[in-house]
């Protein structure tokens, strides 16, 4: 028999039992579907990583109190807890001691969660309040597009002066108001606008342009002023990196007072160490979600086979006559795990659909760059096909094998 005939029959077959085939593929849908949505919001999320590392700028550094990520026991967690906050007076002896070694070292300190008001406009309470100094820009790679950035002079008599991320100025002045000169109450300080940064864009799903900088000595007096800082440096370039990294370090335990026995008491984040912490999440995810997928697979499996042996019993007499007439052994055993094969296909092709688009929308929401998970999709398939060929090969041989005298008997 031809094999688009064996095909046709097969689906025939399907088709006389919508409701039994269709709870089945949903089986092998379900399985499919949560593999594929996890891994479309993982590769969307891994496309963003480059963009989002500008936000550090090039040549650029971090020294902070935590790990980019922590992984392990609380005991661990505990240990960053419980570390001394970066101050004020280190991060100036810091400066002092890296001269002429950077090209820029910016202070930053920031908090999250705060509501902005400009006269009766008022944002949702997710804005960044982040103290900064006239090195902001520079070392977290802004440009100031309306205005002026903050100044030296700023950060000596921490003035009430601040600069408005793009989407801060959005949501506080229409697009025709000058926002230079007007004031935003931010925790219960008032500031006077004295510039705007240019857009920059969202970084792993959030926003970069949702904040307000302020000077550094203003958040610390008026703010919190118990509060850990981050200190960003840029080197000279490329080349001078890794020796700017090594003079940093230096610096900061020196700032620090650390002996020459004692670890560091701090964390250097770079463009590396956080793709590799992503890396590290990614493939913790990736794991758990094949794990849960395949057990999924695999319980669908059985529920193919057991279909597919329930169909066996109930056309013992169509095999039978069919059998009695001269159909080879062959044909019958391709039928049935053809059968197995369709239906194990089918849910896999509207698990993969309904994964991609759940994965896409979560995407989209998180303002991440959408992706067709073609690989994902090729493997997913391939596993179903292998679903399908595996737990559809004993009903298909038992069909294959069935005596046509006792089939026709409808034994």
């Amino acid at each position: 028999m031809p094999l688009i005939e064996i095909i046709r029959q097969a689906v025939s077959s399907l088709a006389a039992n919508k409701l039994r085939s269709w709870l089945t593929l949903m089986g092998v849908a379900v399985g499919v579907f949560s593999i594929i949505a996890v891994m479309t919001t993982i590769d969307a999320l891994d496309r963003s990583v480059e963009s989002g590392l500008a936000s550090l700028g090039a040549n650029t550094f971090q020294i902070q109190k935590y790990p980019a990520t922590v992984f392990g026991s609380g005991h661990r967690r505990n240990i960053y807890v419980n570390r001394q906050d970066i101050t004020w007076r280190e991060a100036q002896m810091f400066r002092k001691n890296m001269e002429q070694k950077a090209r820029t070292i910016g202070f930053i300190i920031s908090s999250q969660a705060n509501q902005a008001k400009s006269g009766d406009k008022t944002t949702n309470p997710d804005v960044v309040l982040t103290g900064g100094d006239e090195h902001f820009a520079a070392s977290s790679g802004f440009d100031v597009t309306i205005g002026r950035n903050l100044t030296a002079s700023d950060i000596q008599y921490a003035k009430n002066t601040a600069i408005l991320g793009s989407d801060l100025r959005e949501a506080l002045f229409p697009a025709s108001e000058n926002p230079l000169g007007k004031q935003v109450r931010i925790g219960g300080e008032v500031y006077t606008v004295a510039g705007v940064f240019t857009k920059k864009g969202a970084a792993f799903g959030q926003s970069q342009d949702n904040f307000i900088l302020i000077p550094i000595t203003r958040y610390l007096s008026h703010v919190n002023e118990k509060s850990s800082l981050e200190i960003t440096v840029e080197a000279w370039s490329q080349k001078e990196y890794a020796r700017t990294l090594d003079h940093a370090i230096g610096a900061m335990r020196l700032s620090r007072g650390l002996g020459v026995r004692e670890e560091n008491d701090f964390e250097i984040r770079t463009n590396e160490s956080l793709v590799e912490s992503f890396r590290d999440i990614k493939s913790s995810i990736s794991i758990g979600a094949f794990i849960i997928s395949f057990m999924a697979l695999l319980t669908a499996g059985v529920g193919i086979m057991n279909i597919m042996l329930v169909s066996v019993t109930e056309r013992t007499r169509e095999i039978g006559i069919r059998k009695s007439i001269g159909a080879p052994k062959s044909s019958i055993l391709r039928q049935f795990l053809y059968e197995a094969l369709l239906l194990s296909l089918a849910g896999g092709l509207i698990g993969a659909a309904a994964g991609a688009g759940a994965g896409n929308i979560v995407a989209i929401n998180l303002q991440l760059p959408p992706v067709v998970p073609i690989l994902w999709a090729a493997v997913s398939m391939a596993v179903c096909s292998a679903i399908g060929v595996a737990f559809g090969l004993f009903p298909a041989w038992k069909a294959a094998n069935l005596n046509p005298v006792e089939a026709l008997r409808g034994k």
